[in-house]
């Protein structure tokens, strides 16, 4: 019998313990007291309007980025079991019982606390010293900042937390390339890179920037892998199979898969929010009419092909903020504008902002009298002359050689007067398909974009958004423009409701008259083109630009000269601010300074063919610099070119990359700078003296952090370390 051999298994687990302490530390500062205090506070009564509505699964629009950021604070709402129903009006406002606040705030603390471990990791892979990456983390651990950030419903932790990740993930990978290209840890770190680059974009438009960051660094990298030296040793056809793979990777997981996931949030972001809601309007009428309710309930079984002797509403599809329709009322323009201008003084035609009876108008047939629909229904196709008669005064509308109100290069547009004068009615308008598939198409409800050329002068109905005086009552001035060549959406309209009009005999015979082809409308809009509408109203929809107490202007954020007073106890004087680490944001900026200093005086020795260090740790510095001071140029810089109020949550990511670049001059000092080991035993001393400085200004700072206690007014004072600081003194 023979004697079966037994190997032993050997199971090797390397455990990084200050990695793990690192971790539990940060979430225990993040965490500690999160459901303190029980009330709104600052910014969370704009976020938590948005997690109301994802929890009744009502659509809205937010111009400040891609919605995947507030569906991870309604994921959190969500395991709390909140039902949505909260009034977020006001800062300060108390929870209700309802509320289920630790979860909502539990994700971005999560966040704000896996930034820790992600600094950590990143000097790491930069190869530098385990030593001075906890010193990154112990960095990010108290900076009183990123701290208070991170404990409320805000996303700036979030955003940080996977510009972060998608780092680390791209520095995994590269360092895997240089042994084991196309390992399955190759292929795992570059796909989470590609999955960390949706994530970072997802949350808020800011993010795109570390995106491009990201590629441009990659995009450096793959070209230096081309001409590898090594690579290039190898058989001539071996060598480009291999850069091809390397490169088409890449693509692949760097733009090819981002592309697709950023899809699929907001593919799941429309199907959460299928009801109708506050933020309709906005949208278009075919996109309106893909929700539950509002629209959908007046559109839905309305005649989908428009005949002579239908009743429609026309929307136009350019008008912003606010949808209008194509209005007229019993008012006439006057004899004599501000400027002595004459006009027809024929009735009024605008665009009105609301919903009107007298936004109705009848397609009529200029070869007959009838304003009602036969039977069988006539349908009106691209190309057609149709009049359109307004059904409250029974004009037609009408353009002619007349000056528009408020802009005279363009026609007027009235709905025709007849004075009894050499003025004869020029009321013929050709239907004009812009979506059209085929020349012989038939003009539908809602689908259907048109145009509106005037016959006799050849001019297009058009919204040139202008408001009219008080005599117009402030509505959208209507003109008919020959001039412009080129498209425009401004011209385009479309039907929105639509009704067969009847004759009495026909609605005695109601029976009789044929069933006029329906659609149900909330169903006809593909998912590309709801994503396409929502992603072009997100970045042309604007908040107004308001002042706001505690808004910055960027130059303020370096050296921390303002703050922001998040939260005040209604009866003391605790209270919440948000103030970073005096000592983190100072040593941080020289830190800058330094590292731009060192990469010059390198830079001009090397063109001298001087070397002064080895060629390891330059192309460490190099990458470090790529990193740290291009993920805080991204993420800071753009803030100088938007018109939106800024606040200093905004250089919370840009200030995480700022302070993770500092351990890292601080160790190429220490090991490259200084020659002697005096001076590197004075430099030690020195680090120890100023991490104990951060640590007692995270301390000082501790009360207006976390907010747990009330303090006396000297307090508060003394916590004031700059003139323009706001802190908040209650009068007893």
């Amino acid at each position: 019998m023979l004697e079966v051999l037994k190997l032993p298994i050997i199971l090797t687990v390397q455990v990084d313990l200050v990695l793990i302490i690192l971790t539990g530390l940060g979430i225990w500062s993040r965490l500690c007291g999160l459901s303190y205090p029980k009330a709104v506070v600052f910014d969370e009564v704009f976020y938590g309007q948005f997690v109301s509505l994802y929890m009744k699964q009502i659509f809205f629009i937010d111009d400040s980025g891609p919605p995947l950021g507030h569906m991870i604070l309604a994921l959190g709402a969500y395991f709390g079991g909140f039902d949505g129903n909260f009034v977020w009006n006001r800062i300060g406002a108390e929870y209700t019982g309802n509320v289920p606040v630790w979860h909502l705030r539990l994700l971005p603390a999560l966040a704000g606390a896996f930034c820790i471990p992600l600094a950590y990791q990143i000097v790491i892979e930069l190869q530098y010293s385990h030593l001075y990456a906890l010193i990154a983390g112990l960095l990010i651990m108290f900076e009183n900042s990123l701290i208070t950030q991170s404990r409320f419903m805000l996303l700036e932790s979030v955003l940080a937390c996977f510009a972060l990740l998608t780092v680390l993930s791209y520095l995994k990978f590269y360092n895997t390339q240089r042994h084991s290209p196309f390992s399955v840890s190759w292929w795992s770190w570059l796909f989470l890179t590609g999955v960390a680059c949706t994530l970072t974009v997802g949350v808020k438009y800011m993010g795109l920037f570390t995106y491009l960051l990201l590629l441009t660094i990659a995009g450096v990298h793959t070209w230096q892998l081309i001409g590898d030296t090594v690579l290039s040793n190898v058989d001539s056809d071996f060598f480009q199979v291999t850069v091809i793979c390397h490169v088409l990777a890449r693509v692949f997981a760097l733009l090819i898969l981002p592309a697709v996931l950023y899809l699929g949030i907001f593919y799941i972001h429309l199907t959460l929010l299928y009801r109708s809601g506050p933020h309709d309007q906005i949208m278009s009428s075919t996109f309106q009419a893909s929700l539950e309710g509002g629209l959908a309930r007046v559109t839905q079984g309305q005649p989908l092909e428009i005949a002579y002797g239908s009743q429609i509403t026309l929307r136009n599809l350019w008008s912003k903020p606010v949808p209008c329709w194509l209005h007229s009322h019993k008012s006439n323009y006057p004899v004599r504008y501000e400027d002595g201008r004459g006009s027809s003084h024929q009735q009024q035609v605008t665009c009105y902002p609301f919903k009107d009876v007298n936004n109705w108008w009848i397609i009529k047939d200029p070869a007959k009298q009838e304003l009602v629909v036969s039977n069988p229904p006539r349908p009106v196709r691209h190309g057609d002359i149709v009049q359109l008669v307004h059904g409250m005064t029974a004009r037609y509308l009408n353009t002619h050689d007349v000056a528009a109100p408020m802009s005279p290069q363009s026609q007027e547009v009235s709905c025709y007067v007849d004075y009894n004068i050499s003025m004869p009615a020029q009321n013929l308008w050709r239907v004009e398909i812009v979506n059209r598939e085929s020349q012989s198409e038939g003009w539908k409800t809602i689908l259907s974009e048109v145009k509106f050329v005037h016959v006799n002068t050849s001019a297009v109905l058009k919204l040139s958004s202008t408001a009219l005086p008080d005599w117009g009552f402030r509505q959208l001035e209507i003109v008919g423009d020959k001039t412009s060549k080129v498209y425009h959406q401004n011209m385009v309209w479309n039907v929105e409701e639509h009704r067969y009009g009847k004759s009495e005999e026909q609605k005695e015979r109601e029976l009789e008259l044929q069933t006029p082809s329906q659609m149900d409308f909330s169903k006809n809009i593909s998912f590309m083109a709801k994503f396409l509408e929502l992603q072009m109203k997100m970045l042309m929809l604007k908040n107004e630009e308001t002042e706001h107490k505690y808004s910055s202007s960027p130059l303020e954020w370096i050296n921390m000269d303002t703050n922001i007073a998040y939260w005040l106890h209604p009866s003391s004087n605790a209270q919440i601010h948000l103030i970073g680490n005096a000592v983190t944001w100072s040593s941080a900026t020289i830190g800058i300074v330094a590292y731009a200093i060192l990469y010059l005086w390198y830079l001009l020795r090397r063109r001298r063919r001087i070397y002064s260090i080895s060629e390891d740790s330059w192309e460490r510095l190099v990458l470090a610099g790529a990193v740290c001071i291009g993920g805080w140029i991204v993420n800071y810089l753009p803030f100088f070119l938007m018109e939106k109020t800024l606040f200093l949550y905004h250089y919370v990511p840009a200030l995480t990359f700022k302070i993770i670049l500092l351990p890292i001059v601080l160790q190429h000092i220490h090991d490259e700078v200084l020659w002697s080991s005096v001076l590197r035993n004075t430099f030690n001393a020195l680090m120890v003296a100023w991490l104990s400085s951060v640590y007692m200004v995270y301390r000082t700072f501790s009360p207006l952090t976390y907010g747990v206690r009330p303090l006396l007014a000297s307090e508060l004072n003394a916590l004031r370390w700059k003139d323009n600081w706001d802190i908040l003194i209650r009068k007893r």
